[in-house]
């Protein structure tokens, strides 16, 4: 696959993420070398999954290798101690 086609197809992967059913603008797609590197951090497992599935789909035949975290919106256990 030549340079041109793998930029066209990251480009097409970056729109799909802004719209449509996942509406994601914290990943960062970067093409590294003949491989594309996904960073950022994701509210859900769940929506880390749907992206997988989605790059899966857009990037086929490209290495991709990802950097996704799940950000922890959970409530502390216990107060916090100020001194």
């Amino acid at each position: 696959m030549n340079t041109d086609q793998g930029e066209y197809r990251i480009a097409r992967f970056r729109a799909r993420l802004a719209r449509g059913e996942v509406a994601e603008l914290g990943v960062r797609v970067e093409m590294r070398g003949t491989s594309v590197l996904l960073t950022g951090t994701l509210p859900s497992a769940e929506r880390r999954d749907e992206i997988l599935r989605i790059a899966e789909s857009e990037l086929a035949g490209i290495p991709l290798h990802t950097d996704l975290l799940i950000a922890c919106a959970d409530p502390p256990g216990r107060p916090e101690e100020l001194s």
